[in-house]
């Protein structure tokens, strides 16, 4: 099969694109950066382009078989209007870029990133695929992102909503930025710890979306998560218990944010997520508890 992977330089792009080599499909890698030196293979191809502007890029999209489009602005960081204006733009003409390069009423899917960000803070309600979207900031993204993705329906595109977790994996994702914390003593849940925290191993998430890819039946609105999700508190104990060190010193609500602004509410809301759609597909977990999950990480 020929993939094409938009952010394709980002954690997850790099992970996904080495994964579909080893398993003999052909690779179109495209990111922001002028090169691209961590990938050597003849079937692999990288293209340099900035993905919210038309261009050149687009031809490749002409006789793919899979497109996974990962790119968006990272929501880590405290955000301005400005980088708000980022967030959203980054993900909405990434998007219809694609939708408007793909041919039409050929054998092709769309597998677009979204977040569980979707259905906003929605304390312990069990949240499937079918769930209304929240009414915040990143919903109201993740709602316009969807959209735009959608709009390939019309042409006879297979689109899958990849509504991802927290994605964990070695060299990166939440994880590489909560170990050195916790190395330090400095680790635990962050403000009541209360929250639903959705999350996906980084080898499921993968072999998810080659599932998509393989499986025509599958479209539409699913939920990239971990089959139990835990509370924060949870979260912060396991990764101590595997690390050797206590989860003892929380991040009050207040800090959170104080230090971070509106997108300290992002880490205080909870997505009790449900991966309903992959499971009834068939879809088999490896990873499918939180501890087997930071074990394969830290390990």
């Amino acid at each position: 099969m020929k993939i094409l992977i938009t952010g394709g330089l980002g954690f997850v792009g790099v992970n996904l694109s080495g994964y579909l080599l080893d398993k003999g499909h052909v690779v179109i890698a495209v990111g922001r950066a002028a090169t691209q030196y961590r990938i050597t293979a003849d079937r692999y191809q990288y293209i340099s382009a900035d993905t919210t502007q038309p261009g050149d890029w687009q031809k490749a999209l002409g006789d793919v078989e899979a497109v996974v489009n990962l790119v968006g602005k990272s929501i880590f960081k405290r955000w301005s209007k400005s980088y708000k204006k980022q967030i959203y733009d980054s993900r909405v003409l990434t998007t219809r870029n694609v939708v408007d390069a793909l041919p039409a009423d050929q054998s092709v899917v769309l597998c677009n990133a979204s977040g569980a960000g979707y259905y906003g803070n929605r304390g312990d309600d069990v949240l499937k695929e079918d769930e209304k979207p929240g009414n915040d900031f990143l919903a109201s993204v993740s709602v316009d992102w969807e959209a735009a993705a959608l709009k390939g329906t019309a042409r006879g595109i297979r689109v899958a909503l990849m509504r991802f977790g927290v994605i964990l994996g070695k060299d990166g994702g939440a994880l590489a930025k909560m170990i050195p914390a916790f190395k330090y003593f400095v680790g635990g849940p962050i403000g009541s710890g209360n929250q639903w925290f959705p999350w996906m191993h980084l080898t499921d998430l993968m072999a998810a979306i080659l599932f998509v890819c393989e499986h025509p039946q599958v479209n539409g609105p699913l939920n990239f998560c971990a089959p139990n999700p835990v509370r924060n508190r949870e979260l912060a104990n396991t990764l101590g218990k595997v690390l050797g060190r206590p989860a003892i010193m929380p991040a009050p609500a207040f800090m959170v944010r104080a230090v971070l602004g509106e997108f300290g509410n992002v880490l205080l809301d909870s997505q009790r997520t449900i991966p309903a759609k992959l499971l009834s597909h068939g879809f088999e977990f490896q990873y499918p508890d939180i501890q087997s999950a930071i074990q394969s990480v830290v390990s």
